[in-house]
């Protein structure tokens, strides 16, 4: 059976610290894909600068067509909204039978999982992969059955960085792939 290794969110845009963190996964993990699960809204985040789910999948689809490793996934756009992990969760595994799903995350994600609707549920029924994260400490957490810390390499990239820095005129040629950079400058987006 192949495993997946789930990495949610926005990709806002996608950028290379996404992908880096995707491939160090696959190289160095039991995954056998990784597929970016991009989200139409995440609950717990604000919305104002959101492109439309369309976009950020298809830079998504951009920055992985080349890697037969990855993958884009767009589950949650058919699904009722807000969407919710856990829902996602249960989807993908009536969908995809075949498959064995474990979910990426950032330790962040993982000291606010009490946060999550049903975390119990995904703790219990999901492995969880988890990449350290600068300031944060996940504590006990980290020792769950079913959770295992990777320490990937930290990227200090973000989304919103690139997003402001685009704003601001500036370059932002070595953060993104190059096919999502040429969309990004193409569509006048972010500015």
């Amino acid at each position: 059976m192949s495993k997946i290794g789930l990495f949610f969110g926005s990709f806002n845009p996608i950028h290379i610290g996404h992908l880096i963190m995707a491939e160090y996964f696959v190289e160095n993990t039991d995954l056998n894909e990784v597929w970016f699960v991009v989200s139409p809204n995440n609950p717990l985040k604000k919305k104002a600068t959101l492109l439309n789910e369309h976009q950020r999948l298809y830079m998504v689809n951009l920055a992985v067509e080349d890697d037969s490793r990855m993958r884009s996934c767009d589950i949650e756009f058919k699904m009722d909204r807000p969407s919710y992990t856990c829902h996602t969760l249960v989807r993908l595994r009536e969908k995809y039978p075949d498959k064995d799903f474990a979910l990426i995350m950032g330790e962040d994600n993982l000291q606010s999982i009490e946060k999550w609707k049903n975390y119990e549920y995904i703790l219990e029924n999901f492995p969880i992969y988890v990449y350290p994260r600068p300031g944060s400490d996940a504590g006990e957490r980290k020792t769950s059955p079913g959770v295992t810390f990777v320490p990937a390499p930290q990227i200090g990239i973000s989304a919103t960085m690139i997003r402001e820095s685009i704003t601001q005129g500036k370059k932002v040629t070595y953060f993104l792939h190059p096919k999502v950079e040429k969309y990004v400058e193409e569509m006048n987006l972010y500015k």
